[in-house]
C-alpha cells in the first residue's frame, strides 16, 4: 500500500484527485477477496469521474462479495513528477494498492488520443507494455469502450478486449478468473486467455495474427487458436429496466466535468447520421420505462445530494416518453430545488417545449447541432433537419426568453465545398438576426463551434480519406473571414489533433511501435491542446518508418479487407456501403424507429428488437429486412 504524505502532496495542484475517500466509494480488504480489479481511466480525474460506464461497472462488481473493484486515473503532470521523483508506483484511489498487484487492470477506450496515457500509466505502474512480456504475476490488461471496435493499434498491449456492453460478460470474465485462480491456473496465462476467448464478446488479440500483402496492405486476420472465434460479436443488454444501474455513485470532493446525477434513458440511436460511429455501434434502441427512471432518480438524489439530474443518451430528445418523464421528475422534485437538464436538443419546436419545462428551476443557453451549413450537406450526412427546423426552434426559444444559442458543426465532411462552409456563417447570422427581430434587442449571443471530421471504423465513412490538415486550416480561416460580429463567437478544433485521431481510428497493429516511440518522445495527454505536439508525433512516425497519411488520408476500396473486420458491431458492411452510396446521392434514410426497417442487420443478428414505450406501455419492434 502506498502511503500518501502531505509533505509532497502539497506540491501538486489538486491533491483530491489522488486521495480517494469520496462519498459512496467502496473500500474492501483484498485479503478477503477472490478477485481484484482496478478500472483505469487514461485521463485526468475530473474527466474520469464524469464517465458513466465506469460508474456502472464499479458499482456492479462491488456488489459481488468476492470482488474488490477500485479506480485509477492518469496522474496530472505535477503528480507524475512527484511520484517518479520518489519512486512511487501508480496506485488505486480506494486502498492505495499499486496497480500491478491487482488481478485485472481494465482501461476504458473513449478516445484515440488517450493511447499514450495508457502507456504512461503502465510504465508508472511497473507493468511491461506488451502482453507477450507479461505473465500472471502482472494483472491481466483489459480494454473496452467505443475505440475497442478498432483496438488494433494497441492490440499488442492488451490481453482481453471487451466488445459491446459489459454488464453481463464482465461478471462472466471475473467468475472464470476466480475458478482458474482457485485451481492454480493449470494452463498458465495462455490457457487462461484461451478460455477467456470463449466468452462471447471477448477478443484476445494474442490469438490472432494480422496478415499483410507484399505491398504492405492488410489482407486479413489469421486465427491462431481453436478457442478464438473468427469474428467477435458485440454483447448488448436487452432488458434495460432489469439491468444494473448505480444508485450510489461516487461523489467527488472537487468539481468535475459533469458533476450531477445522470439518468441513462436508453441505449442506441437509429437516426442514422452517416458521420456518427456511435449511432452504428450502439444499436438497437432499448429504452428504460419512465417509472424505472423516476425510481432511479429518487435513489440517486437521496444517496448523493445532487441538485441536478441530467437525462443522458445519444439523442435524449428521442426518448419516446420524454414529456411524461419530465413531468414526473418535475413533480417529484418540485419542492427540492432539483433541476432537470438535457445535454443537447433536437432541432424542432418539441425540444423547446421540453426545454421550457426542464429549465424552470435553472435557466441556461440552448445547444443545437445542425452539423453542416447547407441543406445539401445535411442531406449528405443524413442529418434529417432543415434550416426551417432550426429557425422554428430558435423562434420558439427566443419568444420564451432565451438569448444564447450554441451551434455545433463539422468541417471536412465528404463532398464538402466552400459554399457549404459559408453556409455555417449564414446560419449563425440568420439566428442572430432572428433574435433581434423577435426581441428588438441586440443582446443575443450565438456560439459557433466547428470540429474537424474524423472518419471512423464501422461507419459509412470508414472508407473515406480525411482531408488534409492544410485544407482544413484554409477552410477554418475562410469561415473566420465571414464572421465579423462580436455577438457571434467562433471556435474551432486544431486540425493536427483531428489528423492524429484519424490515423489511429483506422490504424492497424503496426502503429504500436509508433505509440511507444511517441511516448518516449514525451507525448501524453494528447487530447489536451496545451500538451499536444504534432512535431513529436511526426518525429515518432519518421523514427518508426510509418507513413501516417496511409492510415488517415487514403481512400479505402470497398472490397479491401479492413483491420477491424473481425470485430463485429453487427451493422453489416452491405448496409454501410448502401449508406455511402446514398450519401453521394444526398439521399436521406429514414429512422427505423418510426418507419419500416432499413436492413442494417442488427436486430436479426442479435435476435433482439427495438424497445420503445408507447401509450400502451412497452413495445418491441421486430420487423426485419429492407422495405
Amino acid at each position: 500500500m502506498v502511503q500518501l504524505d502531505a509533505s509532497w502532496l502539497q506540491h501538486v495542484q489538486k491533491p483530491a484527485r489522488y486521495t480517494g475517500g469520496e462519498w459512496n466509494s467502496v473500500v474492501k480488504d483484498h485479503k478477503d477477496m477472490d478477485v481484484t480489479m482496478c478500472f483505469g481511466f487514461p485521463d485526468v480525474y475530473e474527466v474520469a469521474m464524469s464517465h458513466l460506464g465506469i460508474k456502472i461497472l464499479y458499482s456492479l462488481l462491488n456488489e459481488l462479495p468476492y470482488v474488490a473493484a477500485e479506480r485509477v486515473c492518469a496522474p496530472w503532470h505535477d503528480m507524475e513528477e512527484e511520484m517518479r521523483k520518489r519512486n512511487i508506483p501508480l496506485f488505486s484511489l480506494e486502498t492505495k494498492t499499486p496497480v500491478k498487484d491487482f488481478d485485472f487492470l481494465a482501461f476504458t477506450l473513449q478516445y484515440e488520443m488517450s493511447y499514450t496515457n495508457i502507456l504512461n500509466m503502465l510504465d508508472m505502474g511497473g507493468i511491461p507494455f506488451y502482453s507477450k512480456d507479461r505473465d500472471l504475476s502482472f494483472p491481466l490488461i483489459t480494454a473496452g469502450g467505443p475505440c475497442a471496435y478498432n483496438v488494433e493499434p494497441i492490440a499488442d498491449f492488451v490481453d482481453i478486449v471487451n466488445l459491446g456492453e459489459s454488464e453481463e460478460h464482465i461478471v462472466e470474465m471475473v467468475e472464470l478468473y476466480r475458478q482458474e485462480k482457485a485451481a492454480g491456473f493449470p494452463g498458465g496465462k495462455e490457457g487462461l486467455l484461451r478460455k477467456m476467448a470463449q466468452i462471447p464478446g471477448n477478443y484476445v488479440p494474442s490469438l490472432y495474427e494480422p496478415q499483410y500483402t507484399a505491398n504492405g496492405d492488410f489482407k486479413g486476420m489469421k486465427v491462431l487458436a481453436d478457442e478464438a472465434p473468427a469474428v467477435v460479436k458485440k454483447r448488448i443488454i436487452e432488458d434495460m429496466d432489469n439491468c444494473h444501474y448505480p444508485t450510489k455513485p461516487v461523489v467527488p470532493y472537487i468539481d468535475v466535468v459533469h458533476d450531477r446525477a445522470v439518468l441513462e434513458l436508453f441505449r442506441g440511436c437509429t437516426r442514422g447520421c452517416r458521420f456518427c460511429q456511435a449511432g452504428m455501434l450502439y444499436r438497437p434502441v432499448r429504452e428504460r420505462s419512465p417509472e424505472k427512471l423516476v425510481q432511479l432518480a429518487k435513489e440517486i438524489i437521496a444517496n448523493t445530494g445532487y441538485n441536478e439530474i441530467s437525462l443522458m443518451s445519444l439523442s435524449s430528445a428521442d426518448y419516446s416518453k420524454l414529456p411524461e418523464l419530465v413531468d414526473m421528475l418535475m413533480e417529484e422534485f418540485k419542492d427540492k430545488q432539483v433541476s432537470v437538464s438535457l445535454p443537447s436538443l433536437r432541432i424542432d419546436a418539441f425540444s423547446i417545449d421540453i426545454a421550457k419545462k426542464v429549465q424552470q428551476v435553472r435557466k441556461s443557453g440552448l445547444t443545437f447541432a445542425p452539423e453542416a451549413g447547407s441543406q445539401r450537406m445535411r442531406d449528405v450526412i443524413n442529418k434529417g433537419v432543415s434550416e426551417e427546423d432550426l429557425i422554428a426552434a430558435c423562434t420558439n426559444a427566443f419568444k420564451s426568453g432565451w438569448n444564447t444559442v450554441k451551434l455545433y458543426f463539422m468541417m471536412g465532411l465528404p463532398t464538402e465545398t466552400d459554399e457549404d462552409v459559408a453556409g455555417i456563417a449564414d446560419l449563425a447570422y440568420k439566428v442572430l438576426d432572428l433574435h433581434r427581430e423577435i426581441t428588438g434587442k441586440r443582446n443575443g449571443k450565438v456560439t459557433v463551434s466547428v470540429s474537424f471530421f474524423v472518419p471512423k471504423s464501422h461507419s459509412p465513412y470508414q472508407w473515406y480519406g480525411q482531408q488534409s490538415v492544410e485544407e482544413i486550416h484554409r477552410k477554418q480561416q475562410y469561415l473566420k473571414t465571414l464572421i465579423n460580429n462580436r455577438n457571434i463567437s467562433y471556435h474551432y478544433h486544431d486540425g493536427a489533433t483531428g489528423y492524429m485521431e484519424a490515423v489511429f481510428a483506422r490504424g492497424d497493429r503496426r502503429l504500436s511501435k509508433t505509440l511507444i516511440e511517441a511516448w518516449k518522445l514525451g507525448c501524453k495527454f494528447d487530447g489536451w491542446t496545451e500538451f499536444f505536439s504534432i512535431d513529436k508525433w511526426m518525429q515518432a512516425f519518421k523514427n518508426t518508418g510509418i507513413d501516417p497519411d496511409y492510415y488517415a488520408r487514403r481512400d479505402r476500396d470497398f472490397d479491401e479487407p479492413l483491420p477491424w473486420d473481425h470485430l463485429d458491431d453487427t451493422v453489416s458492411k452491405k448496409y454501410l456501403k448502401m449508406e455511402w452510396d446514398r450519401a453521394v446521392e444526398a439521399t436521406l434514410t429514414h429512422d427505423c424507429r418510426r418507419l419500416p426497417c432499413n436492413g442494417c442487420n442488427v436486430c436479426p443478428e442479435l435476435d433482439t428488437a427495438i424497445v420503445d414505450y408507447k401509450e400502451g406501455g412497452r413495445v418491441e419492434k421486430v420487423t426485419f429486412g429492407l422495405k
